[in-house]
């Protein structure tokens, strides 16, 4: 019956990362040991003053439906964070809080992209991005970068990819897939070219704020030229090891927040009563009591591009950010492995898959055909057995 399907769900791609966990998961109940590296998920448990303030808000009894756009005193905590980590300036009518920062950009891109619009997605770029476009009826267009630019586009790439059709901008820093991460002086020099063309907006993704190693984080819409134009997403997901809480938020233009709730009102309506109210003490608390896992990820950053760096055919950069390596491994392109032959990126990722049991992600979901991601987060235990396992599948190359 599935000739009666829309064409909308029809043309909706499975997303590629959880395509990948699921063939995992399939391997695992058979018996197989995999080691996953696919999903971009914490191995940390959340922190137990988030978790203590969950229990006092079950305490309490909140159980009741929440205002579609948050809790008022959420709202306001997020004001606080924005003004403090971002040095942004927002008010309570130009935040929304969603099921997730998957949902905030959802609902940004429907309120604003028309059938027919372009929107640039400067590539890599985060695999749901694309889809969410395709459900809008934009076109999604990639700029795109490689590991020679440390995986960044240039001013004049931007420039060169804007029709009079382009509606939306959708940039991300520190960036999954890569962990690039802009400078100020890099998203200063994006800017000068948007400013050419007031009628495009800017989706900022920056849910991986905190977790960078060395550059400052900078927020677009600190840029005072892009502030009213600038939708500014981020969550709690990454930083606070909260995957599963679901709690995402924008920062934006009071008329594209409005829109956004009034979206979002007839999809999900407001957003789980105690993961808000664990949010408040997340975002309230400050930055340095979940350091600690930044820290680790550093660590972790360091010990799997050393061990990595030591096989044949992957070309490497130091990502400055998010818990990803994405490393170019296009050497293995029209080479066979073990009587299977790699033509691309997604080949790659299946035949380590099924050949040295550990779960990666094709760069092709990411805009990035000759690129594989490799999630570090997970135990040192298990990226060294994984990068054992991947050495002794290629090691015949």
């Amino acid at each position: 019956m599935s000739k009666n399907l829309s064409k909308r769900i029809k043309s909706l791609p499975v997303s590629a990362t959880l395509a990948m966990a699921a063939k995992a998961r399939e391997l695992r109940e058979n018996g197989t040991d995999i080691i996953g590296l696919s999903l971009g998920e914490p191995d940390f448990n959340t922190p137990d003053f988030i978790k203590n303030a969950a229990i006092q808000a079950v305490e309490e009894n909140y159980n009741s439906y929440t205002p579609v756009d948050g809790y008022a005193d959420l709202k306001k905590s997020i004001c606080n964070k924005f003004k403090r980590d971002n040095q942004l300036e927002y008010n309570p009518n130009q935040i929304v809080v969603s099921t997730g920062a998957k949902q905030s950009i959802a609902n940004a891109v429907q309120v604003l992209v028309n059938p027919g619009d372009d929107v640039l997605l400067v590539a890599p770029y985060w695999v749901s991005y694309s889809a969410i476009v395709t459900l809008a009826e934009g076109n999604p267009i990639e700029i795109r970068s490689d590991i020679s630019s440390d995986f960044k586009i240039t001013p004049s790439q931007l420039e060169n990819s804007i029709t009079k059709k382009t509606k939306l901008v959708i940039i991300n820093s520190p960036n999954n897939p890569s962990g690039s991460v802009y400078s100020e002086q890099e998203y200063i020099a994006l800017s000068k070219i948007l400013e050419k063309y007031p009628n495009i907006y800017i989706l900022s993704d920056e849910i991986y704020e905190h977790i960078n190693y060395g550059i400052p984080h900078f927020s677009f819409a600190r840029i005072s030229s892009m502030y009213e134009r600038t939708i500014t997403v981020n969550g709690l997901a990454k930083a606070f090891a909260m995957t599963g809480w679901r709690i995402g938020y924008i920062g934006a233009p009071s008329w594209i927040a409005k829109a956004c709730t009034k979206m979002q009102g007839q999809i999900t309506s407001g957003t789980n009563c105690i993961a808000q109210r664990a949010a408040i003490a997340a975002l309230d608390a400050p930055v340095e009591k979940i350091q600690y896992m930044v820290e680790e990820f550093k660590s972790r950053r360091k010990l799997i591009i050393e061990l990595l760096s030591e096989i044949k055919g992957f070309k490497l950069n130091e990502p400055k950010g998010a818990f990803y390596v994405f490393p170019d491994i296009s050497y293995f392109f029209g080479k066979e492995l073990n009587g299977n032959l790699i033509n691309n990126a997604s080949d790659f990722a299946i035949y380590l898959l099924e050949n040295a049991h550990v779960a990666t992600v094709t760069g092709d979901a990411f805009g990035s055909p000759k690129n594989i991601r490799i999630s570090y987060a997970a135990s040192n235990e298990n990226i060294i057995n994984a990068v054992k396992r991947i050495k002794k599948a290629i090691e015949h190359v």
